[in-house]
């Protein structure tokens, strides 16, 4: 199972990284969030990742010198995301050679939009996810299987990714209708949902009787397989 790209996020402030960690994981991102140098030193010792983003500030150290040891030791994108946006602060996060900078406030589409830039400059994009034999490109919005294309409605595609976003989570039918309501401009019931979970399974399963990529969770609700 794979995910557009793993994210390590640099960040002290715990309301920041809650509500980007939850957007960037609706977009396919594997999120994975520190507050000090020494935490993300000793996680880049463990875990390879695909991208930082990285806020100046921090309660340990500060993320020009967190930019310096990660480009030292590692090949692996630096973003800066942070509220020193004076033209001193982005100069010097660049000459340190961070492959882009944000101040905040930023737009988090704009955020997702330069991500991909700077992982793609560096070859490091995966824009396609492969689960149970099927194959999703999240930037074309195209299923396939064997390399022939199953086509999906609107609301039944945004249905396959709220699964995708949430691996390893049983998601409950009303946590379902809150995250596919109004999807494809059509009213979203508990009846609807039994339905369109119905239907994908029919597309996307190689057994719709037994599925392996849509599983039901007895008295919870479905979780996406291994």
């Amino acid at each position: 199972m794979n995910f557009i790209a793993r994210v390590l996020f640099v960040e002290d402030d715990e309301q920041i990284v809650e509500n980007l960690t939850e957007f960037l994981s609706k977009e396919g991102y594997l999120v994975k969030a520190v507050s000090t140098q020494r935490e993300t030193m000793n996680l880049l010792e463990e875990e390879a990742f695909d991208l930082m983003l990285l806020d100046v500030t921090l309660k340990e150290g500060n993320g020009f010198s967190v930019c310096t040891a990660v480009k030292a030791q590692y090949d692996l994108p630096v973003i800066f995301l942070t509220a020193l946006g004076d033209e001193f602060s982005v100069v010097t996060g660049l000459d340190m050679g961070a492959d882009d900078y944000i101040s905040k406030p930023f737009r988090p589409r704009e955020l997702v939009s330069r991500m991909r830039s700077v992982l793609r400059r560096a070859g490091k994009n995966q824009a396609a996810v492969e689960i149970g034999g099927i194959r999703i490109d999240t930037e074309k919005g195209i299923v396939t299987r064997e390399e022939q294309e199953i086509f999906l409605s609107a609301l039944e595609y945004r249905l396959l990714l709220v699964f995708l976003n949430h691996r390893g989570m049983v998601l409950t039918r009303s946590m379902l209708l809150d995250e596919i309501w109004d999807a494809a401009g059509d009213f979203v019931n508990d009846n609807t949902l039994t339905v369109y979970i119905k239907r994908l399974r029919e597309k996307i399963e190689k057994d719709p009787q037994k599925p392996e990529i849509i599983l039901t969770v007895r008295g919870m609700g479905y979780r996406l397989g291994e």
